[in-house]
């Protein structure tokens, strides 16, 4: 769900870029020093989950598992997904440094957002709404990042629309895959470690 380089215009990467410096900021403040060899982590899974990919026009798709991200760090999905993409960008020229802003945001907003709307399911007593919070909690954030990126190419020119339905279409799949594999890391977790899915998002 990368954006390649040269194909967004200037008012999208500049937009992009706050945006994501705003998320920067209170992602950074909610790492505590305990968080850090957590934060690191999720950073090499989502790097390496993204390694593998499939291009479509400007694009690709690929697991992200922003979900599991946002539902774990909170506002501190943005400084993970943003070092994640800033590696891939510099060892393997996905996506791009100009992009690097709109990137981060498209997935880490959703990942943040998502984990607030469900994060009380999750850790509710209820272990069937628990597993349809850990669904949605993986699944929608591919969705409206897919409507993000869409919505990128389509601001940059009329003519990335069919790239950006391309684009959302083909990401399709990866909702039910990151849907089952959050709700199984959800059921888990719920079990081993249940305070490691209560998000610092305020």
């Amino acid at each position: 769900m990368h954006i390649s380089e040269g194909v967004l215009s200037l008012p999208v990467l500049v937009v992009g870029g706050a945006l994501t410096l705003g998320g920067l900021y209170k992602g950074l403040k909610a790492i505590k020093d305990e968080d850090t060899p957590r934060a690191a982590i999720l950073a090499a899974v989502f790097f390496t989950a993204s390694l593998i990919h499939v291009n479509i026009g400007p694009s690709s798709t690929h697991l992200i598992l922003s979900g599991l991200i946002g539902l774990i760090m909170g506002w501190a999905a943005f400084p993970v997904i943003f070092l994640g993409l800033l590696l891939q960008g510099v060892l393997f020229s996905f996506g791009g440094l100009t992009t690097l802003g709109v990137n981060t945001f498209n997935m880490a907003a959703p990942a943040v957002l998502v984990a607030w709307l469900f994060k009380r399911s999750v850790n509710g007593k209820n272990s069937s709404l628990a597993a349809v919070g850990g669904f949605m909690t993986g699944s929608l954030p591919i969705l409206i990042s897919g409507f993000l990126v869409g919505f990128c190419l389509t601001l940059s020119g009329e003519r990335f629309f069919t790239v950006a339905v391309a684009v959302f279409l083909s990401n399709l799949p990866i909702v039910v895959i990151e849907g089952l594999f959050c709700t199984f890391c959800v059921q888990f977790l719920r079990k081993v470690r249940p305070a490691i899915l209560r998000p610092q998002i305020a």
